[in-house]
């Protein structure tokens, strides 16, 4: 059985790295608002995804990439460009 670890032990661990990213968050959202023209369906659904970090809810992790993803089960036919775009057009 694995030990769980105390509230200090995670953030002694963790935050530097949970610190880095969260700053890394802002930069990107400072890039696109300083950026002209129209987003795409990707910038609604990362705004909304990020609601789940500040709601206190268990499992934030779960829901962010839930509210990313394609809900969808039946297979489509031909797939719309050449990769993941990290975010479900659909949500938006």
């Amino acid at each position: 059985m694995l030990a769980r670890m105390t509230r200090q032990q995670v953030l002694d661990l963790y935050f530097m790295d949970a610190r880095c990213k969260l700053i890394e968050l802002a930069a990107f959202l400072d890039r696109v608002d300083r950026g002209t023209g129209d987003a795409d369906f990707r910038l609604t659904a990362f705004r909304e995804a990020m609601k789940h970090l500040a709601d206190g809810e268990p499992k934030r992790a779960e829901a962010v990439l839930l509210s990313l993803s394609d809900p969808t089960i039946e297979p489509i036919a031909k797939a719309p460009g050449k990769g993941a775009v990290g975010a479900w057009p659909g949500r938006a």
